[in-house]
């Protein structure tokens, strides 16, 4: 992709990236106003590359949603719920349990679990969910609660968050979600999300985490109200953070929904600005090692494009995906190993299977010919079991 900055008005930033230099906020700015975005792209695999080669990864999760019930009412949100609402649920750690074993019979890596701030669900409710979890198998990773549910359970047990955080270690908590950053200038924050956890709040959260040992993921939520300045602010936050930890194993940007919410969006996220934004995220974080185009917002078809514009990694079978899709997200409900690892190959890409931390599991075979199969048993292994599970 080369070709595309030889004579562009980013060629500068091209050189700049080939040499290993830091780009700047400004940089980024001007990377985001940018209108040549096949250029942008091109600096944006070469940061790849340099990162990753030509490997790309995916995992095989299962998304369980514990409860949609919740004491805030972010505007933004089509997931929460009130306890009077009809379609609240709440979710007993015996059925998490159930679906923990259901999801191990697909050959699942990992459990994503994240929920609304319940109201009067107990402490020993989360712990003893993530304690029957490591029961069903030690090898099952737990990747669970966002920052502010953490500031919330601290908040219930009485208790610090590092207090706090330590517990839900101890009880078998391997890793936190990034979700619930949105973005970070308060005046951003206060319009989409009023009552939730400030950005230094967040921040925080992971800081403490990540000073236990523990690693985590993060986010930004974009194509709502915010400005490009305020995109880049974000990132800036991110950077330094990690800079000052290096405990983010990836960052995963999350194009907004405009359906089923109060936030009246002119102009939500197109094509473009998905890709633009996936490729300046990839040159200014030079610090994360991975990047997530996360197909359930974007669609699989965009998020294989993305994979020569930055991203490496596709995220992961999902199975059960509530809250993008309550929020008017056409994705299916799932993808199989098989989709994902055909999907990469038509990008190119040679496919990883990883888990939790982005550490390979298994490395495939280099991309084949336009319209093989793969050619592994095991990657039809989700496909195969899904009408019986």
């Amino acid at each position: 992709m080369q070709f595309f900055v030889q004579r562009s008005e980013l060629r500068d930033l091209y050189d700049k990236v080939a040499a290993g230099q830091r780009v700047s906020e400004a940089d980024a700015l001007r990377l985001f106003e940018s209108k040549d975005l096949n250029a942008v792209g091109a600096i944006a695999d070469l940061a790849r590359q340099r990162k990753v080669g030509r490997r790309a990864s995916y995992i095989i999760n299962r998304y369980v949603n514990y409860s949609n019930y919740c004491i805030l009412s972010c505007q933004f949100c089509s997931f929460a719920r009130k306890k009077r609402d009809a379609d609240g649920f709440q979710l007993t750690v015996e059925e998490i349990v159930q679906k923990a074993r259901e999801a191990l019979s697909l050959g699942v890596t990992e459990l994503h679990i994240v929920g609304g701030l319940h109201p009067s669900l107990p402490f020993s409710y989360y712990t003893d969910m993530l304690k029957a979890l490591r029961a069903v198998d030690a090898r099952l990773q737990l990747k669970c609660f966002t920052a502010v549910e953490v500031l919330h359970l601290a908040w219930l047990a009485k208790k610090t968050v590092a207090e706090t955080l330590g517990a839900l270690k101890e009880a078998g908590l391997d890793s936190l979600t990034g979700g619930g950053a949105e973005i970070f200038r308060k005046e951003v924050r206060s319009a989409i999300a009023r009552g939730k956890e400030s950005a230094e709040e967040y921040l925080d959260v992971h800081r403490t985490w990540h000073r236990l040992g523990g690693r985590s993921t993060c986010t930004m939520l974009y194509g709502h109200v915010e400005s490009l300045a305020d995109r880049v602010d974000h990132l800036r936050q991110l950077r330094s953070l990690q800079d000052e930890t290096r405990g983010f194993v990836g960052f995963v940007p999350l194009p907004y929904q405009p359906e089923n919410n109060d936030i009246p969006v002119q102009n939500p996220p197109t094509g473009f600005d998905t890709l633009r934004t996936v490729a300046v995220s990839r040159i200014y974080l030079d610090n994360f090692d991975h990047l997530t185009a996360y197909w359930v917002g974007m669609g699989l078809k965009l998020a294989q494009v993305a994979l020569s514009y930055g991203a490496d990694d596709l995220h992961g079978t999902i199975i059960e995906e509530h809250i993008f899709h309550m929020a008017g997200a056409k994705s299916p409900q799932l993808q199989t190993e098989a989709e994902m690892v055909k999907a990469i190959r038509e990008a190119g890409c040679t496919p990883v299977q990883r888990n939790t931390f982005y550490e390979p599991i298994k490395v495939w075979e280099a991309p084949a010919p336009a319209g093989a199969e793969p050619n592994d048993k095991r990657s039809n292994v989700l496909e195969n079991n899904l009408a019986t599970a």
